[in-house]
């Protein structure tokens, strides 16, 4: 059975491990997200109230560390094809903020530090957060669900009881917040030449019965069906001793999952699953993308990277809820980065 989008299976090994230890944040509430990566910087989205127009967003952007400003851009609805207004002002309680930095063409407004404070005060209470454009038109931010957001933030950074909190300040000043994480070094490794004889494994029954050993109690893969004649494995050489396999695992309706696994290049083949659901193989790099519906306004994302002795997850991430603020949604909000050289 296939999971849900936003619940991947990721499964850790000597061939497959995360870059860092998992220490992120991945977390929604009524009409806003947020996602902290393995850095500690921390990101969260807010939206338009849930079923309303037009479709709006804004990102706000934190890295950890004491003194940290937040940062924060808006994007207005561009799934369909709108006419951006010649200028956008910020009203908050229809009090006037100022005019947004409109970047026309990409329908974005960066705030100014000023922009911020105000939204930042607005957000955790019940406020009507409106950009105005020239023309008229008025594009509404939902403050359902920021304040248990804004709250995971601080909790996640270790700012809670402190000036610089966002929700639940105190009087501790920020010198013991939690210091920013460097984002972990991945190389990644080249392949090794394919050899003979190399496609005739992926017709092993053997190698067949050792990958469905590796499946999850409630995880299904029909390029592994005993019962159907199954297409011969893809064999891919990653070193002397290592291959890497791959077979079509399920299809959705507008979705498709690859299964990759690390094996001997001889029996016993001891098999390790690297996940189920890819999507493409890219030289060293496993990827996977998936919509979070058919529309196409929102995906999640993850890459593996073979590092020589195994595929290392180097990232992860959403682009938000689905709301229809941009095809292929308006963020990237990550949960686990690396720093791959190739």
């Amino acid at each position: 059975m296939r999971p849900s989008l936003c619940t991947a299976l990721l499964l850790l090994s000597p061939v497959a491990a995360l870059a860092a230890p998992a220490t992120s944040v991945d977390f929604s509430h009524d009409d806003w997200t947020i996602a902290c990566d393995n850095t500690r910087t921390c990101r969260a989205a807010g939206y338009q109230a849930d079923d309303s127009d037009p479709p709006v967003s804004v990102l706000l952007t934190r890295k950890a560390g004491a003194g940290q400003a937040v940062t924060a851009e808006l994007m207005l609805g561009q799934y369909d094809k709108v006419k951006m207004p010649a200028s956008l002002s910020l009203q908050i309680d229809q009090r006037n903020q100022g005019k947004l930095a409109l970047d026309g063409k990409r329908g974005t407004a960066v705030l100014t530090s000023a922009q911020v404070g105000a939204l930042l005060a607005a957000l955790p209470r019940s406020s009507k957060i409106v950009a105005l454009g020239n023309d008229g038109r008025r594009w509404q931010l939902s403050d359902r669900g920021a304040a248990a957001v804004l709250l995971k933030m601080d909790e996640f950074q270790g700012r809670i009881g402190t000036r610089g909190a966002l929700v639940r300040k105190g009087d501790r000043d920020e010198t013991a917040v939690l210091p920013p994480l460097p984002a972990p070094q991945v190389r990644a490794a080249k392949l090794a030449a394919a050899q003979a004889g190399d496609a005739r494994l992926g017709t092993l029954p053997a190698l067949y019965q050792a990958l469905r050993a590796t499946l999850p109690a409630d995880e299904e893969c029909k390029g592994l069906d005993a019962s159907a004649a199954s297409e011969p494995l893809n064999v891919t050489r990653l070193t002397n001793d290592k291959l890497l396999v791959s077979t079509d695992c399920w299809m959705g309706a507008y979705n498709i999952g690859t299964g990759f696994w690390v094996v001997n290049a001889r029996a016993p083949f001891t098999p390790t699953l690297v996940t189920l659901h890819a999507s493409d193989l890219d030289g060293a790099t496993i990827l996977e993308s998936q919509k979070g519906r058919g529309l196409g306004d929102c995906y999640s994302q993850a890459a593996w990277t073979w590092d020589g002795r195994r595929f290392v997850l180097t990232s992860k991430s959403t682009s938000g809820l689905c709301r229809l603020v941009a095809a292929g949604g308006a963020w990237e909000l990550p949960t686990v980065v690396a720093d791959v050289k190739q």
